[in-house]
Protein backbone atom coordinates (compact mmCIF):
# COMPACT_ATOMS: atom_id res chain seq x y z
CA UNK A 1 0.00 0.00 0.00
CA UNK A 2 1.34 3.44 -0.94
CA UNK A 3 1.55 6.19 1.62
CA UNK A 4 -0.01 9.57 1.05
CA UNK A 5 3.42 11.13 0.49
CA UNK A 6 4.30 8.80 -2.39
CA UNK A 7 3.06 9.80 -5.85
CA UNK A 8 1.27 7.34 -8.07
CA UNK A 9 3.95 5.93 -10.33
CA UNK A 10 1.94 3.41 -12.35
CA UNK A 11 4.79 0.98 -11.76
CA UNK A 12 7.30 3.14 -13.64
CA UNK A 13 10.89 3.16 -12.42
CA UNK A 14 12.14 6.38 -10.82
CA UNK A 15 14.59 6.95 -13.68
CA UNK A 16 11.70 7.01 -16.15
CA UNK A 17 9.71 9.41 -13.99
CA UNK A 18 12.72 11.73 -13.70
CA UNK A 19 13.21 11.63 -17.48
CA UNK A 20 9.53 12.43 -17.95
CA UNK A 21 9.79 15.37 -15.52
CA UNK A 22 12.79 16.74 -17.41
CA UNK A 23 10.96 16.42 -20.73
CA UNK A 24 7.79 17.99 -19.35
CA UNK A 25 9.64 21.12 -18.25
CA UNK A 26 10.54 21.78 -21.88
CA UNK A 27 12.67 24.84 -21.21
CA UNK A 28 15.95 25.87 -19.58
CA UNK A 29 14.88 24.17 -16.35
CA UNK A 30 14.63 20.78 -18.06
CA UNK A 31 18.01 21.24 -19.72
CA UNK A 32 19.55 22.31 -16.40
CA UNK A 33 18.05 19.42 -14.45
CA UNK A 34 19.20 16.99 -17.17
CA UNK A 35 22.75 18.39 -17.01
CA UNK A 36 22.89 18.15 -13.22
CA UNK A 37 21.52 14.59 -13.34
CA UNK A 38 24.23 13.63 -15.84
CA UNK A 39 26.91 15.15 -13.60
CA UNK A 40 25.57 13.20 -10.61
CA UNK A 41 25.71 9.99 -12.63
CA UNK A 42 29.24 10.80 -13.83
CA UNK A 43 30.35 11.45 -10.25
CA UNK A 44 28.78 8.18 -9.08
CA UNK A 45 27.83 5.56 -11.67
CA UNK A 46 26.24 3.55 -8.82
CA UNK A 47 23.90 6.35 -7.72
CA UNK A 48 20.31 5.27 -7.07
CA UNK A 49 17.52 7.43 -8.43
CA UNK A 50 14.31 7.65 -6.44
CA UNK A 51 11.00 9.46 -6.85
CA UNK A 52 9.69 10.76 -3.53
CA UNK A 53 7.66 13.41 -1.76
CA UNK A 54 4.92 14.12 -4.25
CA UNK A 55 7.17 13.76 -7.28
CA UNK A 56 10.66 14.93 -6.39
CA UNK A 57 13.72 13.45 -8.09
CA UNK A 58 16.10 12.11 -5.44
CA UNK A 59 19.62 10.73 -5.72
CA UNK A 60 20.93 8.33 -3.08
CA UNK A 61 24.05 6.35 -2.23
CA UNK A 62 24.17 4.87 1.29
CA UNK A 63 21.61 7.55 2.11
CA UNK A 64 20.20 10.68 0.56
CA UNK A 65 22.63 12.78 -1.49
CA UNK A 66 20.37 15.46 -2.92
CA UNK A 67 16.99 16.28 -4.39
CA UNK A 68 16.35 18.08 -7.66
CA UNK A 69 13.39 20.41 -7.70
CA UNK A 70 12.24 22.81 -10.38
CA UNK A 71 10.50 26.09 -9.69
CA UNK A 72 9.53 28.94 -11.96
CA UNK A 73 12.78 30.85 -11.48
CA UNK A 74 15.27 28.19 -10.26
CA UNK A 75 16.33 24.59 -10.37
CA UNK A 76 17.16 23.74 -6.76
CA UNK A 77 19.51 20.95 -5.73
CA UNK A 78 19.19 20.42 -2.00
CA UNK A 79 21.90 18.39 -0.27
CA UNK A 80 20.52 16.54 2.75
CA UNK A 81 23.75 16.87 4.76
CA UNK A 82 25.08 19.94 2.98
CA UNK A 83 25.94 21.80 6.18
CA UNK A 84 28.47 19.06 6.95
CA UNK A 85 30.20 19.30 3.57
CA UNK A 86 33.17 21.47 2.70
CA UNK A 87 32.31 23.78 -0.18
CA UNK A 88 35.57 25.52 -1.13
CA UNK A 89 34.18 26.80 -4.46
CA UNK A 90 31.03 28.20 -2.79
CA UNK A 91 28.49 26.29 -4.88
CA UNK A 92 25.94 26.41 -2.07
CA UNK A 93 23.96 29.63 -2.43
CA UNK A 94 20.67 28.82 -0.71
CA UNK A 95 19.43 27.43 2.63
CA UNK A 96 22.70 28.57 4.18
CA UNK A 97 21.29 29.11 7.68
CA UNK A 98 20.05 25.57 8.31
CA UNK A 99 21.72 23.06 10.58
CA UNK A 100 21.66 20.23 8.04
CA UNK A 101 20.72 21.12 4.48
CA UNK A 102 22.36 23.36 1.93
CA UNK A 103 21.14 24.04 -1.59
CA UNK A 104 22.33 25.21 -4.96
CA UNK A 105 19.84 27.44 -6.77
CA UNK A 106 20.50 27.61 -10.50
CA UNK A 107 18.83 30.41 -12.45
CA UNK A 108 18.32 30.70 -16.17
CA UNK A 109 21.63 31.33 -17.92
CA UNK A 110 23.74 30.17 -14.96
CA UNK A 111 26.03 27.18 -15.21
CA UNK A 112 27.43 25.26 -12.27
CA UNK A 113 31.11 24.31 -12.37
CA UNK A 114 31.04 20.62 -13.32
CA UNK A 115 34.27 19.63 -11.59
CA UNK A 116 33.31 21.35 -8.32
CA UNK A 117 29.80 19.91 -8.42
CA UNK A 118 31.04 16.35 -8.94
CA UNK A 119 33.48 16.82 -6.05
CA UNK A 120 30.56 17.92 -3.86
CA UNK A 121 28.56 14.81 -4.89
CA UNK A 122 31.50 12.57 -4.05
CA UNK A 123 31.94 14.30 -0.69
CA UNK A 124 28.25 13.76 0.12
CA UNK A 125 28.61 10.07 -0.73
CA UNK A 126 31.74 9.77 1.41
CA UNK A 127 29.86 11.33 4.33
CA UNK A 128 26.96 8.91 3.85
CA UNK A 129 29.28 5.92 3.55
CA UNK A 130 31.25 6.91 6.66
CA UNK A 131 28.02 7.27 8.59
CA UNK A 132 26.77 3.90 7.41
CA UNK A 133 30.08 2.22 8.30
CA UNK A 134 30.01 3.62 11.83
CA UNK A 135 26.43 2.37 12.31
CA UNK A 136 27.24 -1.14 11.11
CA UNK A 137 30.42 -1.78 13.08
CA UNK A 138 29.95 -4.66 15.49
CA UNK A 139 29.79 -3.70 19.13
CA UNK A 140 32.67 -4.84 21.31
CA UNK A 141 31.64 -7.70 23.51
CA UNK A 142 31.93 -7.25 27.22
CA UNK A 143 33.33 -10.32 28.95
Amino acid sequence: MKTKTQPKTDGKPASTLISERIASLGDWRGKTLARMRALIQEADPEVVEEWKWMGTPVWEHDGLICTGESYKAVVKLTFHKGASLKDPTKLFNSSLDGNARRAIDIREGEEVDAKAFKALIRAAIALNTAGKASRTKPQAQVT
